[in-house]
């Protein structure tokens, strides 16, 4: 063995020993999911708008918020974003205001409102950003483009109706609509001051006379007249809270979701919830119970990880040697076997003769599976399945697997078939990342890595053969593709070329060869890989000046699926990546999660020992007894 597999041997076992050691009782891995700082914000503002005193809570959610903020008074999504961040600005120093964390003598305060009319004002920020100062009052629900809250009774069978929209985004939605109808907005101390510091905000919500959505007359006409009978807009009301209500975990939060709960609660106040109400009491104590403890303060996570977070890492140490009778992978299991869904829910309205059997990403989520999260967890399970063991839990998620795939092809992420023209008329500029489900190259191709390394399928299947057929048709002129969950070219084509590598496509497809030779060409001077998130935003490949941690095990994985011996370029990738895993600076903690462009991204504290550990196992597996390295 040379030197460098020694050296890859040796921090493959500190990965290994490092994870297990992280392991939690329940069997999961408990690793933050970081995003920037909305979240923070809006825990905050929450505890202020129902005078909830959790003074340890608002000291430390506030320190990591100051920790944060740059010498110009502004906050960034990521480190290489120039100034700052419009939404993040705006939302953070709002709460900090509110809770008495910073006054309006701060010295930075204005630059911080410099930066925001530099950025074209608040009406430039996202749609979020826009609606929580609507609901704190600096806006006027007045501009909002609504969406009656007659479109909620739509029947499924109409051209258009709310279920077009994708799960995640409905809980969102469905809060919003009912706020909006009952122009609901919550006044607190010190508001009138803030509002006279903001720049203007009456007009949040630009007009634009090209789009217009159905009134509520027209709707009316679509119910037909068996509606007419009774109040419809108090029966889309009520549909609208019986929709949000039904889809409470058991932590009290709405899909696992801390911004759509926030949004419930105040959906809720709408409809004259009281603030005491079991129901909004739980959901806030489900917000609080999403805190991550920061070496800078306190985190309030969006969501829990810890199903994705544990089928990964299973997957990972398995793959680096641990045994698959190992206690930790023995805890691990048992603690995926429990997190299987066994209920049906609204991804059924599309996929209706599949029975349950998929995963979700968080630890409480029981309704909202995913197709990434069921393969991972398969990937985790398959030892032990070849063993005899879990043999049922395996069938019913392969089968909800299988039956997830698009027409297109593709797989999406939460919902089939959910990819509708008509999203493309509606006024929010992120509505293309959040409205509808389409089938990705991280989704498909990833799909595809599953089902030719772990079940040894290949092109024979008709599912394999559809999704490499949406591959090839969806790879950019580049040569790379496009990835939605993760940031961004460099992810997609790792998704795509393992996929492809899995299903056995041969090096001399010109797709592969065009992929492998745009990995070739943005391999960094430090030989390691980067790209920034302005690449999602842009929706074009931007790279970093330095490399990361996770991006580099990506490129290299995908180049080392379809080398049979390393060249020069994985050398040197793998020269870096060892560098990067023991250096462990802001290579590591760059996010490359994609959440929503230019509003959310996010560091997963998990991935910079995953997928090392992976691409380690892998260049050892192809490479050590060859001699090659």
């Amino acid at each position: 063995m040379t030197s460098i597999h020694k050296h890859v041997q040796a921090t493959m076992d500190e990965l290994v020993n490092w994870l297990v050691k992280n392991q939690t009782a329940d069997g999961s891995w408990d690793l933050c999911f970081e995003t920037g700082v909305k979240t923070d914000a809006l825990t905050l503002i929450l505890l202020r708008s129902f005078n909830i005193k959790r003074p340890n809570v608002e000291q430390e959610i506030g320190d990591r918020l100051l920790h944060r903020r740059t010498k110009e008074g502004t906050w960034k999504l990521f480190s290489d974003e120039r100034e700052g961040n419009l939404s993040e600005t705006i939302e953070a120093t709002l709460a900090l205001l509110y809770i008495g964390k910073m006054n309006m003598d701060d010295r930075l305060l204005q630059k911080t409102r410099e930066f925001i009319i530099s950025q074209g004002g608040p009406r430039e920020a996202g749609g979020l950003t826009r609606v929580l100062l609507t609901l704190l009052g600096h806006g006027s629900w007045s501009d909002f483009p609504k969406i009656p809250v007659e479109f909620f009774l739509l029947p499924l069978q109409s051209p258009v109706h709310f279920f077009d929209f994708v799960g995640y985004t409905r809980v969102h939605t469905a809060p919003i609509m009912i706020a909006a109808d009952q122009k609901y907005c919550v006044e607190l101390d010190g508001m009138w001051e803030i509002n006279d510091w903001l720049p203007y905000t009456k007009a949040l919500f630009k007009p634009d006379p090209h789009i217009r959505f159905w009134t509520k007359k027209e709707i009316e006409r679509a119910l037909g007249s068996d509606f007419k009978l009774f109040s419809i807009h108090g029966r889309s009301l009520k549909w609208g809270e019986r929709f949000m209500l039904n889809r409470i975990e058991s932590d009290g939060t709405l899909y696992n979701y801390l911004t759509s709960t926030f949004l419930m609660i105040y959906g809720l106040r709408a409809l004259k919830y009281d603030a005491t109400h079991p129901v909004i009491e739980k959901a806030i104590q489900g917000i609080l119970n999403m805190a991550y403890p920061m070496q800078t303060g306190m985190h309030i996570q969006e969501t829990t990880a810890n199903v994705w977070n544990t089928s990964l890492i299973l997957y990972a140490i398995q793959t680096a040697g641990l045994p698959a009778h190992h206690i930790c992978v023995q805890k691990g299991l048992r603690y995926l076997n429990e997190k299987q869904h066994t209920k049906k829910g609204d991804w059924s309205i599309n996929n209706p003769y599949a029975p349950p059997g998929g995963w979700g990403f968080s630890d409480c989520n029981t309704i909202n599976p995913d197709v990434d999260d069921t393969s991972a967890c398969l990937r985790a399970f398959a030892p032990s399945v070849s063993q005899g063991e879990y043999q049922e839990t395996w069938n019913r998620g392969l089968s909800w697997l299988q039956s997830m795939q698009n027409q297109d092809g593709g797989w999406p992420a939460f919902e089939k078939n959910m990819n509708k023209s008509w999203h493309q008329l509606l006024p929010f500029k992120e509505g293309k990342y959040v409205y509808g489900d389409p089938s990705t190259a991280d989704l498909t191709g990833r799909t595809l890595e599953f089902m030719g390394t772990t079940l040894g399928w290949g092109r024979e299947r008709p599912e394999v053969e559809k999704g490499y057929q949406w591959l090839k048709q969806n790879q950019l002129t580049s040569g790379a593709w496009s990835g939605r969950w993760g940031i961004a070219y460099i992810y997609g084509t790792w998704a795509a070329l393992t996929g492809l590598a899995a299903i056995r496509v041969s090096k001399q497809e010109e797709m592969v060869q065009k992929a492998v030779k745009w990995l070739y060409q943005i391999q960094l001077s430090d030989g390691g890989w980067g790209e920034s998130c302005y690449s999602d935003l842009k929706e074009a490949y931007v790279p970093l000046k330095n490399s990361t941690t996770v991006q580099t095990a990506w490129a290299l994985d995908a180049l080392i699926a379809y080398h049979s011996t390393p060249n020069d370029v994985i050398r040197r990738g793998i020269e870096r990546l060892l560098f990067l895993v023991h250096e462990k600076k802001e290579a590591e903690t760059y996010p490359v999660g994609a959440g929503l462009a230019g509003q959310m991204y996010i560091y997963y504290h998990s991935y910079p020992y995953i997928f090392p550990l992976l691409t380690f196992a892998r260049y050892q597996r192809k490479y050590s007894n060859s001699g090659g390295g």
